[in-house]
């Protein structure tokens, strides 16, 4: 991210063909955005309508208390292809995602904020990248950006965790609807969707796109203890890539290097006994080294038990999700 300009892609009038044009909904996570609904709903009809867009529009209404559901609604009575849905309480931006993507089953999803920081008129860019072949498309922030330092952060620690080949995990993004089958997501992992994707085989590319500043309120999917709760969900997330196919790298290898060490430590005890010069607490430390080796050790087991029913689990699920071949029934 950048707070220079830069050099764009004009956003010219472009005609899609075939399921590009069609086969796709844009989700909008919206949290009292009331302010910004009348602007965005005008903007993302002019946009498809000046490109021939045939796809919905899905306005996810997150417990808002200032009216967006209805201004919302109110505006879907004059457009067919707007839809709203909404929560009873304000659960977050992961959540209203998902909840959009339960509601529609076309092909191709675009996650798009509800506070118009980016231009709708990006939404054909994306169409057609996703159109040469990509699973994921993100976008890589033009702009100046008033989180960018924790923004940055995040970014730069994912790219190097995790060796994406993308530089800006958590913007405006479309993919294949599909993936939301395999990328099981928990509260606050959208920023961490393309990680998660990417580790399942999903190829993933960015466009650069212009950052606008907010026209109408505030950031809503923000906060400073975001700083330490994001920080804590990149560890988690790093854990669950690395560790839970494998537990037993993690329990088992600690688990053996205590137990090593306990046992160099009682050496070194039973030497300093024979020398005449015993140190009780020594004696405490191997007793303890020792039953946390063995402890993490015996936990290592078990988490492999737990990753081999989890492993059989999926390929359960994708047997069932797999179309049926072959004649059945009696008398087949």
């Amino acid at each position: 991210m950048s707070d220079a300009p830069a050099t764009l892609p004009p956003l010219g009038a472009t005609r899609l063909s075939g399921s590009a044009a069609s086969d796709f909904a844009v989700i909008i996570p919206a949290y009292n955005e009331v302010a910004n609904i009348p602007e965005l709903v005008t903007e993302l009809r002019a946009t498809f309508e000046r490109h021939g867009l045939g796809g919905e529009v899905i306005i996810v209404d997150d417990g808002s208390t200032d009216g967006t559901a209805a201004a919302a609604a109110h505006a879907a009575e004059a457009w067919p292809q707007l839809r709203v849905v909404g929560h009873r309480r304000n659960f977050g931006k992961t959540e209203a995602m998902l909840t959009g993507a339960e509601h529609t089953d076309r092909q191709w999803l675009i996650l798009f904020d509800a506070d118009l920081q980016h231009s709708p008129e990006e939404i054909p860019r994306y169409l057609e990248k996703l159109a040469e072949g990509w699973d994921i498309v993100t976008g890589r922030k033009v702009g100046a950006y008033e989180k960018r330092f924790v923004s940055s952060t995040y970014n730069r620690l994912s790219r190097h965790i995790f060796r994406l080949p993308v530089s800006d995990t958590n913007s405006m993004k479309g993919f294949r609807r599909q993936i939301l089958d395999e990328v099981h997501l928990r509260h606050d992992w959208h920023r961490f969707f393309v990680v998660l994707a990417f580790a399942r085989g999903y190829s993933a590319t960015e466009l650069d796109i212009a950052l606008h500043p907010r026209r109408h309120g505030e950031a809503k999917y923000s906060g400073k203890s975001r700083i330490v709760v994001g920080l804590l969900d990149l560890l988690s997330v790093w854990f669950f890539l690395f560790f839970s196919r494998k537990p037993m790298l993690l329990f088992g290898v600690s688990g053996l290097l205590l137990a090593v060490l306990g046992f160099l430590t009682g050496l070194a005890a039973i030497g300093m006994r024979l020398a005449g010069h015993g140190f009780r607490p020594l004696l405490y430390l191997v007793i303890l080294l020792e039953v946390l080796g063995f402890l993490l050790f015996g936990f290592g087991f078990i988490a492999e038990l737990v990753a081999q029913q989890h492993a059989e689990l999926e390929s359960f699920t994708r047997r069932m999700a797999r179309p049926q071949t072959g004649s059945g029934g009696p008398g087949a």
